[in-house]
């Protein structure tokens, strides 16, 4: 019996040195080349729980008055970027609909094609264009945005917007399906465009852009950018796997070699992709902004080699962890709005609605 807690404490050591070493494998992710050492980005998925977990054991240790208390609470320390990084320590604050004068609002939206390969397209965009409408933004940034091909049988949803007070518009589609839709990138303002250009990623499969719209609101000129970088392609049954995972059922792990080689593949392209947007934003001569469905994680390199010397408009003023992703885990933040330091975080929201599998985020910038 007297050997027991000291096997109990054996197998807590072993453990917090298992988290320990996680959470340092998420420090070092500014300093990764994912494209090459993908598979030291995977702990960035979970970090909020590894924290938490390392929190715990710092409480744990503390109880206990061992030096293990010291030692976790050092390496916390080491993360305090990765901490600043996700999680937004602001009070939560009701989102004012009324804006200032000098205020540009801008909303980001995957609306993942209207939804509508899980809903009736006929019921589910009123209720996206209503919400939309009711943001009363400058400017609204979209992927997967579906365009009929032919407007003769169903209604331009790039109408519907100017109808709504965006008579500019930038669309460039990715994916035709089957000639009947087109899904893109898809830039709207309430202000003229001045110049507008896109930048190809050359990927084999669903080729996504870069996009940029310069507009000119009243005697300023503001670069919005709009990206959707790589995506894993998750099929249903993949995220059904996932969630047996979750619960270590056997035929959830019939797909792991599959998911794993999809999540490899994202982070490979993504690199590339994030040097590419990184390198245009430095370019601009206006100041910029950049709306995006990046696909990866606050903690990541490509989130943190876009965001350069960027504000992050979700810490400026969001709060906690801001998850914008519907599915998976509760702590997926992918949805961003990046902005250059000469505007003001003065609002953001984040509006949980189960239209799309991305929730949209709104920002106001004052200038």
């Amino acid at each position: 019996m007297a050997g027991k807690p000291s096997f109990f404490r054996s197998i807590l050591i072993l453990i917090n040195i298992g988290v320990i070493i996680a959470y340092l494998i998420t420090c070092l992710a500014p300093f990764i080349n994912t494209a090459e050492d993908w598979i030291l980005a995977f702990p960035g998925l979970v970090f909020p729980l590894i924290f938490f977990a390392l929190v715990f054991f710092i409480i744990l240790w503390t109880i206990l008055r061992s030096r293990w208390a010291w030692i976790s609470f050092v390496v916390l320390l080491l993360g305090i970027q990765q901490i600043l990084t996700v999680f937004a320590f602001n009070m939560p604050k009701e989102f004012s609909y009324q804006k200032k004068t000098n205020t540009l609002r801008v909303l980001q939206w995957n609306v993942s094609g209207w939804d509508s390969e899980r809903h009736n397209t006929n019921t589910t965009l009123p209720k996206m264009i209503a919400l939309i409408k009711k943001q009363n933004a400058d400017v609204l940034c979209f992927e997967e945005f579906y365009e009929p091909s032919d407007n003769s049988e169903l209604k331009s949803n790039i109408s519907i917007f100017a109808n709504l007070g965006y008579p500019y518009h930038y669309f460039i589609p990715s994916v035709n399906y089957e000639n009947d839709y087109t899904s893109g990138i898809g830039i709207f303002s309430k202000y003229p465009m001045i110049d507008s250009a896109k930048f190809d990623f050359n990927l084999d499969d669903k080729g996504e852009h870069l996009l940029y719209a310069d507009i000119k609101m009243q005697d300023k000129i503001f670069r919005i950018f709009a990206t959707h970088l790589q995506s894993v392609h998750f099929a249903s049954r993949e995220y059904e796997s996932l969630s047996k995972l979750k619960r270590v059922q056997k035929s959830g792990l019939k797909d792991s070699r599959t998911i794993v080689s999809k999540l490899k593949r994202g982070y490979q392209s993504r690199y590339a992709q994030a040097e590419l947007v990184s390198a245009k934003i430095k370019e601009s001569p206006y100041p910029s902004l950049i709306c995006g469905d990046f696909n990866d994680v606050p903690n990541s390199s490509a989130y943190f080699k876009i965001r350069g010397s960027l504000q992050d408009a979700f810490l400026e003023k969001g709060t906690f962890l801001g998850r914008t992703f519907r599915f998976i885990s509760p702590t997926l933040r992918i949805d961003y709005i990046l902005v250059d330091k000469r505007f003001t975080v003065s609002q953001y929201q984040r509006i949980r609605v189960p239209y799309s599998d991305h929730f949209p985020v709104v920002a106001d910038l004052d200038y």
